[in-house]
């Protein structure tokens, strides 16, 4: 199966008149070199392992009684020392990585629920050909993504069964060497993630490089362990580039491989998404879902610690309102909204489905 551009791909040149923009040529990926990525993908794998170790709603109506009860008390999680979001986000660049990263060791010993988020260049190319399913079609069309693209944010927030937050510091938000002269991406997202603060020349010169911090995860207790449940909303694109760090590698070409390896990494998640589906009231991307739960937000939207930090927020809530505080783990952990068993409906059309699954999600 082979990939090409649906629209023309731009980015700027280095050094041109002006910043002009110049086309590249065409994006393929053949299917030639697959025996020899998937040979390389095993081994890089078996490298990493081998160096280290039904749902109810409790009340008629969860939202009712939700507002009642927010009428005569304070917002669960909430406190005061909380609300300021530089107290309790912290900035990661290439310079403190890795004393965040050892402090992070320490807080997931007894924080072990971890909400994720993830900031990417959009969406900059689209498969063509024929696909099994709508859900082939959106697994490709990640996986297409994924390989060309590179990872801008990463927002991780801890908090333990309870859904209370470590003292001091509750969200760690990475940011990665990023280069808008050299590197691909939509112009949409880069305005929007402008937009939302992100200071992209301090990403080129400051910037996280990707093969270290896949270094210090493997060694922060945070992947390969059973006991860490990761949190997240509409994730598929979130875990796609996290195991593309990992691995070093380009996603594997079929679904099932890459939900095998994301297993490997990552035994259990809960996407916020997917478990919408049993919370018949609920609608929307994250920010609409936290407006419905009345959850406050901390930090700007469409950064990737804010982001984080409302998913693991509106997981609890959900979790007390609409799961009586108990998550079967054979129904919901392990499914990703949008891929696999955890898919949406299929959609009529495929070229009209990339908006939801990316820039939409929040």
């Amino acid at each position: 199966m082979c990939f090409v551009p649906v629209f023309t791909v731009y980015k700027f040149r280095p050094g041109a008149a002006g910043g002009a923009l110049h086309r590249r040529a065409p994006l393929q990926t053949g299917s030639g070199s697959v025996g020899n990525e998937g040979s390389r993908r095993q081994r890089c794998v078996q490298g990493i392992l081998s160096s280290f170790f039904v749902a109810r709603s409790p009340y008629p109506s969860p939202l009712e009684a939700l507002q009642d009860r927010r009428a005569s008390e304070e917002p669960a999680n909430m406190p005061a020392a909380l609300q300021d979001s530089s107290q309790m986000i912290c900035e990661v660049w290439a310079s403190n990585v890795e004393e965040e990263m050892r402090k992070i060791r320490q807080v997931i010993q007894s924080y072990n629920f971890v909400a994720m988020d993830t900031e990417f260049p959009g969406v900059v190319v689209r498969p063509i050909g024929e696909f099994r399913s709508t859900v082939d079609y959106q697994y490709q069309l990640l996986r297409c993504n994924v390989d060309l693209l590179k990872i801008i944010q990463l927002g991780l927030t801890f908090m333990n069964q309870d859904g209370d937050y470590p003292p001091g510091t509750t969200t760690w938000q990475f940011n990665f060497k990023f280069n808008l002269t050299e590197d691909m991406y939509s112009q949409d997202s880069i305005d929007l993630l402008q937009n939302s603060g992100l200071q992209f020349k301090k990403h080129e010169e400051e910037g996280i490089d990707t093969l270290y911090f896949a270094e210090l995860l493997m060694t922060s207790g945070l992947v390969l362990c059973e006991n860490v449940k990761w949190l997240s909303f509409h994730s598929g694109y979130d875990f796609g580039y996290l195991v593309k760090l990992l691995t070093d590698a380009r996603l594997p070409e079929e679904e099932h491989e890459f939900f095998q390896i994301l297993n490997l990494f990552f035994p259990a998640i809960y996407d916020v998404k997917y478990l919408m589906k049993s919370c018949k009231s609920l609608k929307g991307g994250l920010q609409e879902v936290a407006d419905q739960l009345e959850l406050k937000r901390i930090g700007r939207q469409h950064q990737a610690g804010s982001d984080s930090l409302l998913t693991g927020m509106a997981f609890f809530r959900m979790k007390e309102l609409f799961f009586e505080d108990n998550i079967d783990d054979a129904k919901y952990c392990g499914r990703l909204y949008g891929l696999g068993s955890g898919s949406s409906q299929p959609q009529n059309g495929l070229a009209g489905s990339t908006g939801e699954e990316t820039n939409n999600k929040h």
